[in-house]
């Protein structure tokens, strides 16, 4: 069990979520229309059959996500930053797919690489991901729920290797290590030499912070919107 902990830990430590796809992205439901479908109750899940209100993946996206016990709609906005809801690109670094998928992380789940791309997949390998990043993180049940959010997709984003160093370096200075606000700061710091060279950091310099804190914000953004036009 400790053995597995560990390579669990590692695996997790260096998993980072890259960007600069080379594909053109189309963008089924656009900000401006994100914002009437708020104003307006014309586009409220109706009690028979779901309705494609943020992609023509949300039955998929939904159905996966429930039974891993994530929030559809934050899937969601994750596919939308990640890659437009377009299954078959892959970036220049590898990612693969709705949620851009990096190898590594299908070979970790003992997913066969021809078929990342594949949609349902694809977002079952972000959900369990996910899972894993929670677990791992063990932030206590008291932690707000944006706090939560936030960091848990700073994790996803950049490695959860960075955001531990930064909880770490949170508690050596006596702060909240499950404030977004100051993991984000120590993340940030964390580019400095005397922070990263402190012995409780672990994974060295952070030089990402400003793509990983705008992640974060642009995530939580879009998940607001949808779960404004899209029911639980």
């Amino acid at each position: 069990m400790l053995k597995k902990t560990v390579l669990t830990f590692a695996f997790l430590t260096i998993l980072t979520t890259f960007y600069g796809f080379n594909a053109q992205f189309s963008a089924p439901v656009t900000d401006d229309v994100l914002n009437q479908m708020a104003e307006t109750d014309a586009y409220a899940p109706r009690s028979e059959e779901p309705q494609c209100v943020i992609s023509a993946y949300d039955t998929l996206i939904r159905r996966v996500s429930e039974q891993e016990g994530h929030d559809w709609r934050l899937m969601s906005a994750i596919a939308y930053h990640e890659s437009r809801f377009t299954p078959d690109i892959t970036s220049r670094s590898g990612a693969r797919g709705l949620m851009q998928i990096m190898p590594s992380v299908a070979r970790h789940f003992e997913v066969p690489l021809d078929r990342v791309s594949d949609p349902e997949t694809n977002v079952w390998l972000a959900n369990k991901l996910m899972t894993e990043i929670m677990s791992t993180l063990r932030l206590p049940e008291s932690t707000p729920e944006k706090d939560r959010m936030s960091i848990v997709l700073a994790s996803y984003n950049s490695g959860i290797g960075h955001v531990t160093d930064a909880r770490r370096l949170a508690r050596l200075h006596g702060e909240n290590p499950n404030s977004w606000e100051v993991v984000a700061r120590y993340l940030t710091l964390k580019a400095q030499p005397e922070y990263y060279e402190n012995e409780v950091v672990k994974c060295g310099r952070f030089t990402g912070s400003r793509q990983t804190l705008a992640y974060v914000d642009d995530v939580i953004g879009r998940y607001d919107k949808y779960c404004r036009i899209a029911g639980r």
